[in-house]
């Protein structure tokens, strides 16, 4: 029977440890929470970073190697973010990875030898993703997003971008019930197409 006056570690709540749990073990030390962190991320950005890099960029970076260094710096830096839910994490490190897919792009585009003239090289070519709904629209979509309030935010690019269910939502958001996040998504939809009209007509 443990001692009354010693504290008791932490214990995950019941069912699927949360992701604020494993990130509070993180910032101890605990290399067996760093490692669930990552079964459980690594796929999702996995899937989220399939198609993003355009094909010029695709022969000069592994796409899976860039999903893995972005999850592991964010994990290495996991003591300047406050653990509120999944979601939130979730949209941060989707943000560490849109920079450095944007930042090897930049780097591929650079990489031409001083012979070639810049005028005679081919456009670079759409990402997959640019391909399947137009670049102005993404364009649109991510200025859009960053006017949504945080849980609007949240709830979009879970279940547009990584394709959660709303009872994923509900558990990842804090809401009491799937309907709950399917209203929150619902509304965040609607302020999200506003934005994007606006953006477009701006």
């Amino acid at each position: 029977m443990p001692d009354r006056d010693t504290p008791e570690s932490p214990q995950p709540p019941a069912g699927l440890e949360s992701t604020a749990f494993l990130l509070e073990q993180v910032r101890g030390g605990d290399e067996r929470a760093r490692d669930r962190l990552v079964a459980r991320f690594l796929p999702l950005l996995r899937r989220w970073a399939h198609g993003r890099l355009p094909g010029h960029a695709r022969s000069l970076a592994d796409t899976d190697d860039l999903v893995q260094v972005s999850l592991l710096r964010a994990l290495n830096h996991v003591d300047g973010f406050e653990a509120r839910r999944e979601g939130a994490f979730l949209a941060y490190l989707r943000r560490i990875l849109l920079n450095a897919v944007r930042d090897e792009i930049r780097r591929s585009a650079r990489r031409p030898t001083q012979d070639v003239e810049a005028a005679d090289l081919p456009a670079p070519d759409p990402s997959l993703l640019e391909q399947q709904i137009g670049r102005d629209t993404l364009e649109a979509y991510e200025a859009a997003l960053t006017r949504l309030t945080e849980a609007q935010r949240e709830a979009v690019i879970m279940r547009l971008e990584f394709g959660y269910s709303y009872p994923q939502v509900a558990d990842a958001m804090g809401r009491t019930t799937p309907n709950a996040a399917r209203m929150l998504v619902a509304r965040a939809l609607v302020q999200l197409a506003e934005e994007m009209d606006e953006h477009r007509q701006g």
